[in-house]
């Protein structure tokens, strides 16, 4: 006895529902993965051209009870408007000064010597980060 096949004959009825819906998710998957690539890439473009302004400090000093003398180094697209946030702490780790500093010269390298105001006698001057603007 042989047994019989219950499979209908290949190419004669078109392709199966399967097949359709395999091809269905997989031009789904390919433009769903396009899109998630481009994305990713404009982020990272946007994260690496985005930062026009970056600085250092250099040196600081407490002058007085009341201010620390911070020496910054900024490195910025000439012609880039923007503002250095600093801060500095007490011995105790609190925070006794924070300020915003504005460079608006078209160099593309500043040196700059800044005063930062404090309530206490700063122990340190850190710089917090750098925004174009």
């Amino acid at each position: 006895m042989s047994l019989a096949r219950a499979q209908v004959p290949e190419g004669r009825y078109g392709r199966s529902a399967d097949e359709r819906a395999d091809r269905k998710l997989r031009v789904v998957g390919g433009v769903l993965g396009v899109a998630l690539i481009g994305v990713v890439g404009w982020f990272g473009y946007d994260y690496i051209a985005g930062a026009e302004i970056s600085a250092q400090v250099i040196t600081f000093e407490a002058v007085s009870d009341s201010a620390v003398e911070v020496h910054l180094e900024v490195h910025k697209d000439a012609g880039t408007k923007g503002y250095c946030t600093l801060r500095s702490q007490g011995a105790d780790g609190n925070e006794v000064g924070r300020a915003d500093f504005r460079f608006d010269q078209h160099s593309s390298r500043l040196d700059k010597v800044v005063t930062l105001r404090t309530t206490a006698r700063g122990t340190t001057a850190e710089l917090l980060g750098c925004h174009a603007g």
